[in-house]
């Protein structure tokens, strides 16, 4: 009956979930075959997969422990249960054993629930089970419990009086045994019935029943004239209990894994005034247990890797769990054409997250770009946030995380590594003698590996051993043949060193000679950075990195990374660093921290992983709210055209910051330069600048109108905006075609100043959305870089230079012409002039060189004179950093 009633329960389940295993490890440290076998047949009937672990029989609990320590570790076993004999059955042993996997309900986490009554959280053992099966109506009657000690006598006792059962527990060698079984009514052996107790001191007509493990018999007959007392063995039926306990456990895991409203508690903020610093507010805030956070917004436990207390990687297998999961809104946060000091885009992120979580009680993520480590010991300093909104600890945030950044300039400098020394060894050996250190005999055998075999495909010579290769065969198997003046993958760091722009590589005589000029970017520019931003599984990631073009061949062919055989080695690098990070605000509401690639020479925006599972994460009415970098003409327009078409997610509203400040210098006001104090027209009323200035304004809503998503102007409000200013920009914007226009005052005040932003945000989001991408990828190259200069940047025309012309042409012949466009221009003017401010006219957009990032998908087009490597100012910010040597505390990061 039990057996059945488990088979028809897991067949349902499975049916409702086709792609499960219920699997069962069983631990087993005896040499009794006829346990482990009744197990299999017992779990192949129900429909479960058994597997056993026969330890030795001498094994001790520390090797049993990390038996079960591996187990609870094993994302494939679903239920864990153990036969041991009872000497190792102590604390330590059955504790170890995750209570949510405790199939046999030894933990005192289990026990505690049951004893408390809690049985709907909980699994009683199935030798308490199987003895309960066995007794009926026990109201008022009398239970000797003998020998029943530990968990299983607990739970019995437990469940016994439950039912109405005056429950008597003693040991085999207590004096007063006699006497208890005579006047029980039922009597339940917990060990084996030492020969010295006579079987007649049980009363005639009373039951009795042995929890021992007898599969031999489930009833024997003491054979004592006069006695009619047999014994009942719950051998079977609790084996059959333990797979019914099973089912139940798979129950629950299913339960576990379906969506789970959230239990966030939000931090409490009390703004000071003056605003301190940044890291003093950080400091001052004392951040949750990121694994508490993670399960209050409906992470596992398995699903989070954790980095310290603030910090931990979100495993992908989470988009698996929850692919029918709709979902949240799609917000994207971008901003006016900035000044050099930046108008607060990420500010704005963290105080509108923080508004709708912490003060609208509606669930929301952030996600967010990295920071590299050029502008935080450069000018701009980090990118946290500030002020009231931001994410904490900030010098976590802005130093090393976990270790992406440095994963990726590993593995460029990896790739870059590779191509140099290849050019070596093929200007240096023979072809014999190339294939022969390629493909080497190792223990008398040789063969191709995988990366090898899948060059030899795309050669199209389909042979898998290395004997059977003509001499034409392995000259084209082994010679990449690369012209080293087309090598366009540089090597990288995540400093600004501008004395890395141009350098001279192999001029060691090792290098025999080989030497050429070569350049550093720094770390964020790297395609590979880009390639986590734009991939949508580890497998994706993989694709892309073998697809990355670092050079072409003297016969003008592309040459790849997998051509290089080091695809698998750039994976490994990366495995770590393609789960996003989770963090949170000052408000304890969450943060996804991943990818940090620059708008101005990349496509800026944090990644589509990062986005897609907080899109899952906050629930159908929730909002993930992301931001690109710079102004809307930059970050915006490639998050459109590049970051939605690979993601395939469409964005609810767009959020576009604004500062009286940015827009007075667009009205004719002075120079703003980093590090300067700024002059009187920007910390005095100047109603004639602002109104200028709000062409920029204007011209960022009609970008953002060209993809067919509303807008929200949201106002970064300083301490020196009049209110008259104010009430200006938002009149304008409106006018201008914003679904509405907020001041905010999230930087002094944390969420509780941005609610009425995170209103107007998601009373836009239940608006018509009709988006639409700026051009079809079919166009020519040039086509598509001719659209985004006139409709985006409002130039006139396009000039490509003699070499942008050539790549372009060489792109197009090589396949790769129906890719996006991610333009490479400076950030401070729609123009591909700084100095020019405002809404530029008439102008003729230069396009001195086109590149390629084809693992990343992209092709880009230098706009004048682009630098991938910033340099450091005359004041950089690091005179400003300390270290605390006794308290280890950072100082002086902003």
């Amino acid at each position: 009956k039990i057996t059945e009633s488990a088979k028809k329960s897991l067949a349902s389940l499975k049916r409702k979930n086709p792609h499960i295993e219920p699997t069962l490890a069983i631990i087993q440290a005896h040499n009794d075959h006829l346990i482990q076998e009744a197990n299999k047949n017992f779990a192949k009937e129900v429909g479960l997969r058994a597997v056993h672990i026969c330890l030795p029989e001498g094994s001790s609990k520390d090797e049993i422990v990390n038996e079960i320590l591996r187990l609870n570790d094993d994302p494939n076993v679903q239920g864990l249960a153990l036969d041991l004999p009872e000497s190792l059955c102590s604390s330590k042993v059955l504790n170890a054993v995750k209570p949510e996997k405790d199939v046999d309900g030894l933990s005192s986490v289990n026990l505690g629930h049951l004893v408390h009554g809690d049985v709907s959280d909980c699994l009683a053992p199935p030798t308490a089970c199987a003895v309960m099966e066995l007794l009926k109506d026990l109201g008022g009657k009398t239970v000797l419990l003998v020998g029943a000690v530990g968990v299983v006598g607990a739970a019995l006792q437990s469940m016994l009086q439950r039912e109405g059962a005056v429950v008597i527990s003693c040991h085999w060698k207590a004096p007063q045994l006699q006497n208890e079984l005579r006047h029980a009514d039922v009597v339940v052996f917990g060990s084996m019935k030492p020969d010295d107790v006579p079987v007649s001191w049980i009363k005639p007509g009373t039951t009795s029943i042995s929890c021992c493990h007898n599969l031999l018999s489930e009833k024997r007959d003491y054979g004592e004239q006069n006695n009619p007392a047999a014994e009942n063995s719950v051998g079977a039926l609790a084996i059959a209990m333990r797979m019914q306990n099973m089912v139940k456990t798979m129950e629950q895991w299913i339960q576990s894994r379906q969506y789970k409203k959230w239990d966030l508690r939000c931090l409490k903020l009390q703004p000071l005034s003056p605003v301190p610093s940044d890291i003093e507010i950080s400091r001052a805030q004392s951040p949750r247990a990121v694994d508490v956070l993670a399960k209050e917004i409906g992470l596992l436990t398995d699903e989070i890797e954790i980095y310290g207390h603030t910090k931990a990687k979100v495993r992908l297998s989470l988009l698996e769990r929850l692919k029918d999961q709709p979902d949240g809104k799609y917000v994207l946060v971008a901003g006016i054409t900035p000044t050099p000091l930046g108008e607060g885009k990420s500010t704005v992120t963290l105080g509108l997250v923080q508004a709708l979580t912490a003060h609208l009680n509606i669930n929301s993520f952030a996600c967010l770009r990295q920071p590299s480590q050029g502008p935080t010991f450069g000018v701009k300093g980090g990118a946290a946030g500030g002020g009231y909104a931001q994410v904490i600890p900030m010098e976590e945030f802005n130093l090393h995380l976990t270790g992406d950044i440095h994963a990726i300039t590993a593995a460029n400098n990896l790739l870059a590594a590779a191509i140099d020394a290849r050019i070596l060894h093929e200007n240096t050996q023979s072809d014999k003698s190339l294939y022969n250190r390629l493909v080497p005999v190792v223990n008398g055998m040789r063969g191709f590996s995988a990366i090898q075999l899948v060059r030899l495909r795309k050669l199209g010579i389909n042979k898998t051993d290395p004997e059977t290769l003509t001499e034409e065969e392995i000259s084209k198997f082994a010679r990449l043949d690369i012209d080293p003046s087309t090598i366009t993958w540089q090597r990288v760091v995540d400093t600004n060193d501008r004395f890395l722009r141009k350098i001279t590589v192999g001029q060691a005589n090792t290098e025999k000679g080989f030497v050429r000029q070569a350049q550093f970017d720094i770390a964020v520019a790297s395609e590979i950075m880009a390639i986590l931003a734009l991939s949508t599984s580890l497998q994706d990631m993989k694709e892309r990195l073998g697809k990355m073009v670092v050079a072409n061949d003297k016969k003008g062919e592309p040459v790849t990374a997998e051509d290089l055989g080091v695809t698998g080695a750039l994976a490994v690098l990366m495995k770590d660093a393609i789960k996003p990070t989770l963090m949170q605000t000052l408000e304890g509401t969450p943060v996804f921290v991943h990818a940090g690639p620059f708008a101005n020479i990349a496509h800026g925006n944090s990644s589509v992983l990062a986005d897609k599972i907080a899109l899952k994460l906050v629930g159908d009415k929730g909002f993930v709210v992301t931001e690109a970098g710079f102004g809307a003409d930059i970050g915006m327009e490639k998050f459109f055209n590049i970051k939605c078409r690979a993601s395939g997610l469409v964005p609810s509203v767009v959020v576009l910051v604004a500062t009286v400040r940015a827009l007075k210098m667009h009205g004719g006001g002075p120079n703003v330069t980093a590090g300067a104090p700024l002059k009187k027209e920007y910390t005095e009323e100047n109603l004639q600048l602002v109104a200028d200035g709000c062409c920029n304004l204007q011209k960022q809503i009609q970008i953002t109108q060209l993809f067919g998503v509303p807008v929200v102007v949201a106002l970064n409000v300083f301490k020196t905006d009049s209110p008259a200013e104010v009430d200006l920009v938002c009149k304008i914007a409106k006018q201008s075609g914003a679904f509405d226009a907020v001041p905010c005052n999230h930087w002094s005040a944390g969420g509780k100043g941005a609610v009425k932003l995170a209103q107007a945000v998601e009373e836009a989001a239940n608006q018509k959305n009709s988006f639409k991408y700026l051009y079809s990828l079919e166009l020519p190259i040039v086509e598509k870089i001719r659209i985004i200069a006139q409709k985006v940047y409002g130039a006139q025309d396009i000039e490509l230079s003699p070499t942008a012309q050539s790549q372009v042409d060489r792109y197009t012949q090589q396949g790769f012409g129906n890719l996006p466009i991610c333009m490479a221009k400076t950030h401070l003017s729609l123009s591909h002039q700084p100095e020019r401010k405002g809404v530029p006219t008439g102008f003729i957009l230069p396009i001195s060189d086109v590149r390629a990032s084809i693992g990343a998908g992209f092709i880009y087009p230098l706009v004048g004179t682009m630098s991938t490597m910033p340099g450091l100012p005359t004041r950089p910010c690091f005179y400003d950093i300390d270290l605390d040597p006794i308290t280890e505390q950072v100082k002086g990061l902003f």
